[in-house]
């Protein structure tokens, strides 16, 4: 398993994140075998959200009741929540900021949250709310770290011009097939390419300069929760086409590093220098272990290419 340091921080983390939102159903078993299957294969790193499970700290407490820790054990994983969605609409004030991380605690059975993660932009935002609510969980010992998810760069910028902490992670989505992040900068001044269009205001690069860590949420999906692009071969779905190319590459690549189509689709990300996470949403524990294989997979700069070309990228 690669691992990664935080910047900013003394955390050691593993590259692959165990996300926890399709536990709510699971059984206390169910969810053991998950969690020790993980980490025997070196994850350390387990994702959450106050929305996640279909009721407000759902999974977070099917989490909470399914494994149980001692201190010493608890010190040794990284435990990340999020905040800030409410039902139809975004909610950063501290108020809710607040009483939701009391609650997640709570539905997690821990004193405290290694990362907070404010969820998705919350136009509404006061920044000075958000530094109040940082100082009071930071002084309470209740969150060790904090960051966002979905943020640009300008929005990163307006919470630091009140947040004093560093915010240390940006989790956002990517895949081979769903990478803008990466492929608007390969395409950059290309006028009449869709490509070209940057979608993210270059977070990349901003996310490199500026110490922050980035995770990868849906590293498999080929678009905004459309389906797998692992084995489409020969189904369409909307004016998506298949990747059946992509998989040729994929499982020849697979084969010559003994790992799976997924330990490839996760090697390609892992790959980027930036040292992005990966966000696993799997409840399959051998699903784990190919992408903690995956993880450790350095493809050359060709491999790395070949897959950016075959998902349908453009190099000009």
């Amino acid at each position: 398993m690669k691992t990664y340091t935080l910047a900013q921080t003394d955390l050691n983390v593993s590259s692959i994140i165990l996300g926890m939102m399709r536990i709510s159903n699971m059984s206390n078993g169910e969810i053991q075998q998950l969690v020790d299957g993980a980490r025997d294969a070196g994850v350390t790193f387990f994702d959450h959200a106050d929305v996640y499970g279909g009721a407000p700290h759902r999974c977070e407490a099917r989490f909470g009741e399914a494994i149980s820790l001692t201190a010493a054990e608890r010190e040794k994983l990284i435990i990340q929540s999020k905040v800030g969605i409410r039902e139809g609409f975004f909610d950063f004030s501290a108020e809710h900021i607040l009483a939701s991380v009391d609650q997640s605690l709570a539905a997690l059975k821990t004193d405290y949250l290694d990362v907070l993660l404010l969820h998705r932009p919350d136009t509404l935002v006061e920044p000075e709310e958000v530094a109040a609510a940082f100082d009071t969980l930071k002084s309470a010992g209740k969150v060790r770290h904090f960051g966002v998810s979905n943020h640009t760069p300008g929005q990163v910028e307006l919470l630091k011009t009140a947040v004093k902490q560093p915010l240390i992670v940006n989790q956002v989505q990517l895949s081979i097939t769903h990478a803008p992040l990466i492929a608007s900068g390969v395409a950059a001044n290309m006028a009449g390419l869709d490509q070209s269009i940057d979608r993210d205001n270059g977070l990349l690069d901003y996310s490199r300069i500026n110490g922050m860590m980035l995770q990868a949420w849906s590293p498999f999906q080929k678009g905004f929760f459309d389906g797998v692009f692992l084995g489409d071969n020969e189904n369409f779905l909307g004016d998506n086409e298949n990747f059946a190319d992509l998989n040729g590459v994929i499982d020849e690549l697979a084969k010559a590093y003994g790992v799976t189509p997924t330990g490839i689709a996760v090697a390609w990300i892992t790959r980027h220098p930036a040292k992005i996470q990966v966000v696993l949403g799997t409840t399959k524990p051998g699903r784990v272990v190919e992408a903690a294989a995956g993880s450790s997979v350095s493809l050359t700069r060709e491999e790395w290419y070949r897959l950016f070309r075959a998902a349908g990228h453009t190099l000009p």
